[in-house]
């Protein structure tokens, strides 16, 4: 999906997710379902989570300028952290309430709680439908998991429903609100843990700084690699510095350098390479000061760290 469909997805969906959340608020007050309620809840951030991503879509595709010279891909991820922490919340409010119900159940009409739980799940189909084909977007991949987070919180509502029309039980109802809300607490730190790797400027999980580095101290021409930075800037976007030991020669010679180690980076989805070349090695300044890799006597490689 690029980034007008990203926008008529997040819009459409956005409308579906505000119509059920209505639905389901009447619907389980009516039927005094906990579980119901508790889907409304979700419901609720996810046109959070979709209303946020569609801002952050629009802003995010903003081209780099001179007050943010990477662009504004971290909006995006603004969004994604804002979602993540309202899933938190929302997920404390329901292991309060279900505690309370557990204790002093209430009387619940099925046939209505039933009737507004398919309802939502067939919203919550379609919009995991428009979302979920092929996103790359950590943005609308976060809104697409608030959206397939609540089908599951969906089908559990309609098993609670069932179970208390068939047998009675009165617990089944607190019991499906509080495995809703442990959803929403997995969906919510997933968000969160994976926002702040990126506000952190941790290097990306997928990625290894000590595998890039050794493979640079391998291009022909390289003497040693040192100061590597590398970073996310936005989701599936990576920015790369370091300061390349070189033979000393002309700037031309070395220009050769720099394309196979800027080639090299970018078969592994780095684009945003900053380099600088140097004919001397470098002070002791902290991790990979210097590597460099030479042949040993059995045809390994050995590490030189200064």
């Amino acid at each position: 999906m690029d980034q007008r469909d990203n926008k008529k997805g997040l819009i459409i969906s956005l409308a579906i997710t505000l119509a059920l959340f209505g639905v389901e608020v009447i619907g389980g007050i009516i039927s005094n379902s906990l579980a119901l309620l508790s889907d409304a809840g979700h419901v609720l951030t996810d046109a959070l989570a979709l209303g946020l991503s569609l801002v952050a879509a629009h802003i995010s595709g903003k081209a780099p300028d001179g007050r943010a010279t990477f662009g504004y891909r971290k909006v995006g991820i603004l969004a994604a952290l804002i979602n993540g922490v309202s899933l938190l919340v929302i997920a404390v409010f329901i292991f309060v309430e279900s505690y309370q119900r557990l204790l002093s159940p209430p009387t619940i009409h099925v046939r209505s709680m039933l009737i507004i739980a398919v309802i939502g799940l067939a919203g919550n189909l379609v919009m995991a439908w428009i979302l979920g084909r092929k996103h790359e977007d950590l943005n609308v991949k976060s809104a697409w998991l608030h959206v397939l987070g609540d089908t599951l919180s969906s089908v559990g509502v309609i098993i609670s429903g069932i179970v208390v029309a068939l047998t009675g039980w009165p617990y089944a109802d607190p019991i499906a609100g509080a495995m809703i809300g442990i959803i929403i607490v997995f969906g919510g730190v997933r968000l969160v843990k994976d926002t702040i790797v990126i506000f952190l400027d941790l290097t990306p999980k997928e990625l290894s700084v000590e595998k890039l580095s050794h493979g640079i101290a391998r291009l022909p021409g390289v003497q040693g690699i040192h100061d590597v930075h590398l970073w996310p800037v936005g989701h599936k976007a990576y920015a790369f510095s370091a300061h390349i030991l070189v033979d000393d020669q002309r700037v031309s010679e070395a220009e050769q350098v720099k394309e196979a180690v800027t080639e090299l980076l970018h078969e592994n989805g780095i684009y945003h390479v900053t380099l600088q070349l140097e004919a001397y090695e470098c002070d002791n300044n902290g991790m990979f000061c210097e590597i460099k890799e030479i042949n040993s006597g059995n045809g390994g490689l050995s590490d030189h760290h200064h």
